[in-house]
C-alpha cells in the first residue's frame, strides 16, 4: 500500500458536505474540553486545597494524574479505536467523560479527585485520537482535510490556553467543582448528535486481535518516561524520576521489538519510517519541546516579575491566540500552492525568529514587546504544526487512522515534557549563576524561594529569572532551526 495522501482537491463524492462539516463542529466539543482541562485546574488548586486539605503529594496528583493518564493511554485507544470502531469509541469516552466529571465536582476527599481525574484521563485518551482519525475519515479531499486540521489543531492549542480562563472566571461566583461541571452538557450534545452525523469508521479487517500485552507495555512504557522526565525538569535530579526514565526507555524498547513481529502490530513501525510521517512526528515533537518549555517561564514572568494576578495572567496569555487563528489558515492555502516543507519551514523560522525577539528581553522591556514576540513564534508554530498534523494523517492508511492520530499526540505529550526538562534546565542553570553566592539556598534555586526575602534580594531575583527567561527563548529558537531544517530536508517534496 503507498502511503500518500492525494496530492490535491477532488470532486464528486470524496468532496464532503454540510453534513460532514457540522459533524466536524461536533467533534470540536470534546477536543476543546479534553484540552481544557489539562491547564483548568491552575486556579482551583487553592480552594480545593482549603476544602479538601490534601497534603503535598496529593495535592501534585490532583494536578499531573490527568496528563499522565492520557499520555500513557492514546497510543492504546487509538488501535482499540481502528479495531472496535472510532465513533463507538468516542461516545464511550464521552460517556465517561461525563460522569468522571460529575465524580470529580463531588469528590468528598483528596483520593476520590485523584481517582476521578485519572478516569478523566481514561476518558480523553478515548476522545482526542477519536476526533482526528475521524477527520481521515470524513474528509477523503486533501484540501478539505487540511482545512479541518487547521481547525482541529487552534481548537486544541485554544482549549489549553482558555482553561485557566474558564476556571478563573467560574471560581469568582461558583465552588471548585464548577469547574468540571462545564463538561457534562457538552458530552450529552455530543452523545446525542455524534449518532446522527458520524458513521462508524474502522478498519475493514478488523485490524486482527487486540493485543493487551502490547497494551501493557505501552502504558508502563510511557507513564514513568513522561513521569521521570517531568519531574527531573522540575526539581533535577533524583532517583525516583531516573529510575523512572531508564525502566519507561527500557520498556520502550521491549514494546518496540514485540510490534516488530506481531502481524497485527497497534503501532505500524512501517509507517514510522515512511518521511511523510516520520518526518511531520519529529517537527510536531520539537515544536511542543519549543513552545511548553518556553510557557512555563512566561507564566511565572507575567505572575512573579511584572505582578499580575493569575487571572490577569490567563487573559493577557490569549493574546498571541490572535495570531495563531490568523496565521494557521493562512500557512494552509500557502501549502496548496507550494511545496508544503517550505511553507513548514517557513512556519518554523518565523517562531525562531520570535523566540530570538524574547530572547533579548529584559527588566526594561516594554509589556507590549513580549505580546508581539509571543504572538509571533505561536503563530509560526502552530502554522507548522497544523500542516505536519495534516500531512502525517493523510500518510496514514484510513484503517491506521486512530493509531496513527494517537502516536502523533503521544509525541507532543512526550515532546512537552522533554521541552520542560531541557528548557528548564538551562534556564534554571542560567537563573543560579546570576543569583550572589550570599543568597539563601532556595532563593538561588527558583525565584519563588526569594519572594519573602529583602527587597534588594528580591529585585535581583526578578532580575536573575528574566535572563533565565532569555536564555529558554534562545533554547527554544534553537529548537526551531532544527525543525526547520528537519522539516524541508525530509518533508520536500512529500504528499
Amino acid at each position: 500500500m503507498t502511503l500518500t495522501a492525494s496530492p490535491g482537491p477532488t470532486t464528486g463524492p470524496d468532496r464532503a458536505g454540510r453534513r460532514e462539516w457540522t459533524a466536524l463542529g461536533v467533534l470540536m466539543l470534546p477536543l476543546l474540553l479534553v484540552s481544557m482541562d489539562v491547564s483548568v485546574l491552575y486556579f482551583a488548586i487553592p480552594a480545593i486545597a482549603s476544602d479538601l486539605r490534601p497534603g503535598a503529594t496529593q495535592q501534585l496528583w490532583i494536578l499531573d494524574m490527568y496528563g499522565f493518564v492520557l499520555a500513557g493511554l492514546l497510543v492504546t485507544m487509538g488501535a482499540l479505536g481502528d479495531r472496535v470502531g472510532r465513533r463507538r469509541l468516542l461516545l464511550g469516552g464521552a460517556a465517561l467523560f461525563g460522569v468522571a466529571s460529575g465524580a470529580a465536582a463531588y469528590a468528598h476527599s483528596p483520593g476520590a479527585l485523584i481517582a476521578a481525574r485519572a478516569l478523566l484521563g481514561v476518558a480523553g485518551a478515548c476522545l482526542m485520537p477519536s476526533t482526528l482519525a475521524l477527520i481521515r475519515t470524513l474528509f477523503r479531499d486533501a484540501a478539505q482535510r487540511a482545512k479541518a486540521v487547521t481547525l482541529w489543531t487552534t481548537v486544541m492549542a485554544s482549549g489549553i490556553s482558555l482553561g485557566p480562563v474558564v476556571s478563573g472566571a467560574l471560581l469568582e461566583h461558583f465552588w471548585w467543582g464548577s469547574v468540571f461541571l462545564i463538561n457534562l452538557p457538552a458530552m450529552l450534545l455530543l452523545l446525542v448528535l455524534a449518532p446522527l452525523l458520524l458513521s462508524e469508521s474502522k478498519s475493514a479487517a478488523g485490524g486482527g486481535r487486540f493485543d493487551v500485552v502490547s497494551a501493557g507495555l505501552s502504558l508502563v512504557a510511557l507513564l514513568p518516561l513522561i513521569y521521570g522526565v517531568k519531574e527531573l525538569a522540575k526539581d533535577g535530579w533524583a532517583p525516583v524520576p531516573a529510575l523512572g526514565v531508564t525502566v519507561g526507555l527500557l520498556l520502550a524498547v521491549v514494546f518496540v521489538r514485540r510490534q516488530s513481529r506481531l502481524a497485527h502490530p497497534m503501532v505500524d513501525l512501517g509507517l514510522l519510517r515512511t518521511p511523510a510521517y516520520g518526518g511531520s512526528l519529529l517537527v510536531n515533537l520539537l515544536a511542543m519541546a519549543a513552545t511548553v518549555g518556553y510557557a512555563v517561564f512566561l507564566t511565572q514572568y507575567l505572575q512573579s516579575v511584572l505582578g499580575q494576578s493569575p487571572l490577569e495572567a490567563a487573559l493577557w496569555s490569549l493574546v498571541p491566540t490572535g495570531g495563531v487563528m490568523l496565521a494557521a489558515p493562512v500557512a494552509a492555502v500557502l501549502a496548496g500552492r507550494m511545496d508544503r516543507a517550505y511553507v513548514m519551514g517557513g512556519g518554523l523560522l518565523v517562531s525562531a525568529a520570535g523566540f530570538g525577539w524574547l530572547a533579548a528581553v529584559d527588566r526594561a522591556t516594554p509589556f507590549w514587546v513580549v505580546l508581539v514576540g509571543s504572538a509571533v513564534y505561536a503563530s509560526g508554530l502552530v502554522s507548522a504544526m497544523t500542516l505536519a498534523n495534516e500531512l502525517a494523517l493523510g500518510a496514514a492508511p484510513p484503517e491506521r487512522a486512530g493509531s496513527a492520530a494517537a502516536v502523533m499526540e503521544a509525541g507532543q505529550e512526550l515532546g512537552g515534557a522533554l521541552g520542560m526538562a531541557l528548557l528548564g534546565s538551562l534556564g534554571a542553570a542560567v537563573y543560579t549563576a546570576a543569583m550572589p553566592t550570599s543568597a539563601s539556598a532556595a532563593a538561588r534555586e527558583t525565584l519563588g524561594g526569594a519572594l519573602d526575602g529583602s527587597p534588594a534580594l528580591l529585585d535581583t531575583a526578578r532580575t536573575a529569572f528574566v535572563d533565565s527567561m532569555g536564555a529558554a527563548a534562545a533554547g527554544a529558537a534553537l529548537l526551531m532551526l532544527i525543525a526547520a531544517g528537519a522539516a524541508v530536508r525530509v518533508l520536500r517534496r512529500r504528499t
